[in-house]
């Protein structure tokens, strides 16, 4: 592959990576700008992967873009109304994705294969179950599927991840700090479950015995996440607690973990903005 795509779809999988971690950050319902662009900084500690107990430090680049037209809108959270929309169903867009891994700075995986960063994006079902008067509480069911692919261009699996998410604005009285909370179930295919937890025969030792991985559950996740925006910039927080506690690839000796937290902050400012308002819902 050519270095500078390799390059541009690495950043890329990195950038999914701050936007879907902050994702349960919310919105708040008022008259905004067509269309808001800024830069901003996030700092970031998470597992190398999921099961992993060895940790990093990530500090990232993170760009700021809003845009809430009829049809199409982009915000912290998501692109959304893109392929569908209604009062209480809507068919938008769910972005994730995972970081590289350098086998020789792991423990578990060292003299294995490097783990590409990967990316995800891929259609969301989403139920508004309910709709609060003001936006003050808000109650979706999201049901994303995601194919997933690494920066070598190649598919390794699909995931269904269904979540319950709540979203609540003004919390603690008319301050602007926003709420949101979610919870979910995660499914994978087998392809996806090998990509991060089979060990082949040539790179197993005494202490990691060849595993190949199955597809199905893949455990749970609960994420809360705080946000709020000042006039010239915006700035937010997140804590996610994950289990593997009944997946299917548990016994994989790359699991080192069944239970494991990762955090983030982030700050973007706002370095443009459109002169034409809209309301938003």
């Amino acid at each position: 592959m050519n270095p500078k795509m390799k390059s541009s779809i690495y950043w890329m999988a990195t950038a999914g990576l701050v936007l879907a971690s902050f994702a349960p950050l919310c919105a708040t319902a008022e008259e905004r700008p067509l269309w808001e662009a800024g830069m901003g900084v996030a700092y970031i500690n998470i597992p190398f992967y999921r099961g992993s107990n060895e940790r990093k430090n990530y500090v990232l680049p993170v760009p700021y873009l809003a845009y809430r037209g009829e049809f199409l809108q982009v915000s912290d959270k998501h692109v959304r109304g893109m392929l569908f929309k209604r009062d209480d169903v809507e068919l938008d867009i769910s972005v994730n994705a995972s970081v590289p891994v350098k086998s020789n700075e792991t423990v578990a995986r060292r003299g294995m294969p490097n783990l590409d960063p990967t990316i995800e994006i891929g259609p969301s079902l989403n139920f508004h179950l309910i709709r609060s008067e003001g936006g003050k509480a808000d109650l979706d069911l999201r049901l994303p599927l995601r194919p997933v692919w690494t920066t070598k261009l190649e598919q390794t699996g699909w995931l269904f991840q269904p979540q319950l998410n709540i979203d609540m604005k003004d919390i603690g009285g008319n301050i602007g700090w926003n709420l949101g909370l979610v919870t979910g179930l995660i499914f994978a295919d087998q392809n996806y479950h090998r990509y991060f937890y089979d060990v082949d025969p040539a790179f197993a030792t005494p202490t990691r015995p060849a595993y190949r991985a199955h597809g199905g559950y893949s455990g749970g996740q609960f994420i809360v996440a705080l946000s709020k925006r000042y006039p010239d910039f915006w700035v937010g927080g997140f804590a996610k607690f994950d289990t593997l506690s009944g997946a299917v690839f548990v016994d994989s000796p790359l699991v080192q973990t069944r239970q494991h937290f990762s955090a983030g902050v982030a700050i973007s400012w706002i370095l443009g903005q459109s002169k034409t308002m809209v309301k938003m819902d």
